[in-house]
């Protein structure tokens, strides 16, 4: 296991866009594909200062405990959502402080475990289990599965949950689908059909919409969240990917991944506003919580692109593992 202690004890928060409050400083964790290790990423020097082996073939997405101290990542398996390959059957479960993997969750067959998320409210740790069809419920201070909640549908790739806890999104890759999911009660409340075949999934700050990128087109699908069905379409520059809006709920940051760019949406006018051009494969979105900074991994580049969202302007290329690919915020 490759451990490198190259910082200070950080306390960390939060699990992406919204985590933690609005503080403008802290650090990037990131789900390193090719080496699968979890990278620790200083966003003001711009460097990735440490690694940690994961222990499995291969974490895809990372989140941060709410109380600063522990890492989670899902072990998915050494292929693509639908495709062939290993069925990953586990979590890493990563002290920060001290670099090293201090526990693991076993789901106890493959499910391809894939998009953790905690639950606003509470606590919970919600992680999609795709070949399970469902999203798996673990209890984060004993590891131990608690509940599923399922989701009517294969290959649930991806998960929001709405700010006040209550609603579960999923992206259902193949079938093109969006699960409405009730957190509370753990159920499946309806499907919404989408496209031919979808990826990633946002909701917005106020929780009133949702959105999934149609893979077959290049358009952004935008769902309201009151009558449950696609309200509006956002034409894009490429199939988008990985979306996350600011927290002031003005903008929505696209990854469009075929096209080298990040599509930024003006959400009261639903259309592209501006481009802006990273490094190749643009896969996840995450913005800072004080809204002044977006960061987008870049898979095939091994760069993380720091966009300044005052002027839609790249302030950086920051160094990161192969395949980078899933992000969190952790506040210091």
């Amino acid at each position: 296991m490759k451990i490198l202690f190259l910082l200070p004890v950080l306390l960390l928060a939060g699990n992406s866009a919204v985590s933690g409050g609005a503080s403008s400083t802290g650090i990037l964790l990131v789900a390193n594909k090719g080496d699968q290790s979890l990278g620790i990423i200083d966003p003001q020097s711009g460097e990735q200062v440490a690694t940690v082996s994961e222990g499995g073939t291969t974490g895809h997405e990372v989140v941060a405990s709410p109380d600063g101290r522990t890492a989670y990542v899902p072990i998915y398996g050494n292929s693509g959502v639908g495709k062939p390959g290993t069925d990953g059957n586990n979590m890493a479960v990563i002290n920060i402080a001290s670099r090293k993997v201090i526990g693991n969750v076993d789901f106890g067959h493959g499910v391809r475990p894939h998009c953790p998320m905690f639950g606003p409210k509470d606590g919970m740790l919600y992680v999609t289990t795709e070949l399970d069809k469902a999203v798996a419920v673990i209890d984060p201070k004993t590891l131990k599965i608690v509940g599923s909640v399922p989701t009517g549908q294969p290959e649930s790739h991806m998960l929001a949950i709405s700010p006040d806890g209550k609603y579960g999104y999923t992206a259902n890759v193949g079938p093109g689908t969006v699960s409405v999911l009730d957190m509370e009660n753990r159920k499946t409340i309806t499907v919404i059909p989408v496209a031919k075949t979808v990826q990633r999934i946002a909701v917005s700050p106020d929780g009133k919409m949702v959105f999934t990128s149609d893979q077959a087109q290049p358009r952004l699908a935008v769902i309201d969240t009151a009558t449950k069905q696609v309200k509006n379409w956002v034409e894009l520059p490429g199939p988008g990917y990985g979306t996350a809006a600011t927290p002031d709920g003005k903008w929505l940051v696209v990854a469009v991944s075929t096209g080298n760019k990040v599509a930024i949406v003006d959400l009261h006018a639903m259309k592209v506003a501006h481009t802006v051009d990273v490094p190749a494969a643009p896969q996840e979105v995450v913005i800072r919580p004080d809204g002044q900074m977006a960061y987008v991994s870049c898979d095939a580049s091994k760069k993380v692109a720091a966009i300044r969202v005052s002027d839609w302007s790249v302030q950086k290329l920051i160094n990161a593992g192969p395949g980078v690919d899933g992000m969190a915020w952790a506040v210091r």
